[in-house]
């Protein structure tokens, strides 16, 4: 089961002549963050190359909820902006990521299958936080609308991953359903081999 987290968005501007960036050229960079992941974080930064395990689900079950386990995931940016010689670079960096403290799994519920169930919640939140990029990519972004429309992107795409969350857990009913989450399965993983 997923949990939507609040969404994530820092924004670390330097402001060096803000009257002048209405007309100042600006470059845009989109940078993804794959995090420093050690044992001593609670946060696990998505890695095609490295699938959750359930000693990465450190939180404390709740034992009224009918989930046989709980991933927290998420996705978020930061910003960075500076000027020089009326040229303005804005650097977008992205991130998705998982919380350990706040991921959970049931005693005696922690089998492969519900694992590749909580897997693939994860993949869920990396393939809308690819398609925020691409969104971000394809973006006309001038001095005056950056903030807005990176904003107005991110909401769009954290509406999307909520929507695909909820029709993964509801048309899998959390994953009871084999069949149905075989087809899922099916379509997740072609969904990662397109990125």
């Amino acid at each position: 089961m997923f949990i939507p987290v609040m969404k994530k968005r820092i924004l670390f501007i330097l402001l060096l002549g803000t009257s002048q960036w209405s007309v100042a050229q600006l470059t845009v960079t989109i940078d993804w963050y794959h995090g420093n992941d050690n044992n001593h974080t609670d946060t696990i930064h998505y890695d095609m190359n490295r699938k959750l395990v359930w000693t990465d689900f450190k939180g404390i079950p709740d034992q009224h909820s009918a989930a046989a386990a709980i991933t927290e995931s998420g996705f978020g940016y930061r910003m960075a902006m500076n000027s020089v010689n009326n040229k303005v670079n804005l650097v977008i960096t992205v991130f998705c990521y998982f919380n350990k403290r706040k991921s959970w799994v049931k005693r005696k519920m922690d089998t492969e299958y519900a694992l590749t169930h909580e897997q693939h919640h994860f993949d869920i939140t990396y393939i809308n936080t690819c398609s925020f990029i691409q969104k971000l990519k394809a973006a006309n972004f001038t001095a005056a609308n950056y903030a807005r429309l990176v904003d107005s992107i991110y909401d769009e795409c954290y509406e999307s991953l909520r929507t695909m969350q909820d029709d993964y857990d509801g048309q899998t009913s959390n994953g009871r359903l084999k069949n149905i989450q075989a087809s899922w399965n099916t379509k997740i993983d072609r969904m990662l081999s397109l990125l």
